[in-house]
């Protein structure tokens, strides 16, 4: 039989201080390592608007604005295809108008209901020059929306092998209108911060017409006629255009 000795009755008991410290620093750590995985995900960006299904979206864009009539869905300049085209463009509409004493506008509107780091619309300059066209400087206007305001939107030439077409167009991330692709990553991460994945929204009209001067004066009335001919739901979607403004 053996005698345990004091000795060994400290070692033992030092021993079992030093698990019930071990196991209580690890509930603590474990703790704090929940309720910050806790708080992270109560922070991270929510998807603030449900998706627009294809038939329903298509409906929201008008076939008659101001005199013009829709006539076709062919000979719009696309985006360039890749990878994430399908998650990318899942509202597109692409259309040509035709008018009697009005030339022919060509008309492009794409919709995603999230805009993040990795989804966001292209913007026409991407477009434009895949389709094989030259670009003059992109130029910032400000154009009546139809309904008393202003839309900031950006106009320019492209110039290809077979024509010369005149663009305006804006695009809208959550509530703003940002002019450069550095300003619409900004909206994106504004909005991240904010707790909220915003939509995004782009809406081009071109036409064909020796100079932009000639061009402007019919895509400005064709883009607030646009906004007079839509119901609220599609004035909201494209121009940010709320009922009760």
């Amino acid at each position: 039989m053996s005698i345990e000795t004091s000795s060994d009755m400290n070692v033992t008991g030092e021993t079992v201080e030093k698990a019930s410290l071990v196991n209580r620093r690890h509930l603590i750590m474990g703790g704090a390592f929940c309720l910050a995985a806790g708080l992270a995900y109560a922070r991270m960006p929510q998807v603030a608007f449900p998706v627009v299904e294809k038939d329903d979206f298509e409906k929201l864009i008008p076939d008659t604005i101001g005199s013009w009539q829709f006539k076709t869905s062919s000979g719009v300049v696309l985006p360039p295809p890749d990878a994430l085209s399908d998650r990318l463009y899942d509202n597109l509409v692409t259309r040509v108008y035709s008018a009697p004493e009005d030339p022919s506008i060509m008309f492009l509107t794409a919709y995603s209901n999230t805009q993040d780091g990795v989804l966001q619309v292209h913007r026409p300059e991407i477009c434009y020059p895949a389709g094989g066209y030259n670009l003059t400087e992109t130029r910032p206007i400000a154009i009546e929306n139809g309904l008393g305001g202003n839309t900031p939107a950006n106009i320019f030439t492209a110039t290809g092998r077979d024509r010369t077409e005149h663009v305006l167009y804006w695009t809208r991330i959550g509530d703003q209108f940002p002019l450069t692709w550095s300003q619409q990553r900004l909206a994106v991460v504004r909005a991240n911060l904010g707790g909220v994945i915003p939509d995004g929204v782009l809406v081009r009209a071109s036409m064909i017409a020796p100079t932009m001067d000639e061009a402007l004066p019919h895509l400005s009335k064709f883009a607030a006629q646009l906004n007079q001919n839509m119901n609220d739901q599609g004035r909201a979607l494209l121009s940010g255009v709320k009922a009760n403004a």
